[in-house]
């Protein structure tokens, strides 16, 4: 797989008809200096394909980062941290909490952001927030077949699913450098 291919993504889906009259849509260049776009044959319509946002968390228990290991794709069988695609209507914020609740049935309180990853040629852009465990109990939710806390020396760097949870698992341990993580 290319390197620019494992990012957060299920792959290029781009529409063929024109949501507001139905026309065909193709491929043209309406500005030289931006890339071709989707347009309408029929109606002229611009289709612009935007990113999909992502949010995510990373957080420590007993001084251990907690990784999911997802049990859907895209990676399914790789580790990732608990995140997910923000839904219409809901914050980036509450989506972070709202996938780690569902991933690894923890409750989170956000104390800080962590980072914005995107990449080129992937089709999202994945929001990273640093949390605080405020309760459950770390187990496996129905898109994770694991839930488990690393030593930053026992992460299994090699099984990550993204180019995203790698870069923002390093940006974590750089600033929480903890003797025990």
């Amino acid at each position: 797989m290319a390197n620019h291919e494992k990012h957060h993504s299920h792959g290029p889906v781009e529409p063929c008809f024109c949501p507001r009259c139905g026309g065909e849509l193709e491929l043209r260049t309406v500005k030289p200096s931006e890339p071709q776009r989707l347009v309408c044959q029929k109606c002229s319509f611009i289709f612009y394909l935007d990113p999909k946002v992502v949010a995510g968390t990373l957080f420590s228990l007993d001084g251990r980062v907690v990784l999911i290991r997802r049990g859907i794709e895209p990676a399914m069988g790789k580790w990732s941290f608990p995140g997910g695609y923000v839904d219409r209507g809901e914050s980036v914020q509450e989506a972070a909490i709202r996938e780690t609740k569902e991933e690894c049935l923890l409750d989170v309180r956000l104390a800080s952001l962590l980072g914005v990853y995107s990449y080129p040629r992937s089709p999202n852009v994945v929001v990273v927030y640093v949390g605080e465990v405020i309760g459950g109990e770390l187990k496996a939710g129905d898109e994770a077949v694991e839930a488990r806390a690393f030593k930053a020396s026992e992460i299994p760097w090699q099984e990550l699913a993204f180019m995203s949870t790698s870069d923002a698992l390093r940006d974590y341990i750089r600033l929480n450098p903890g003797p025990r993580l």
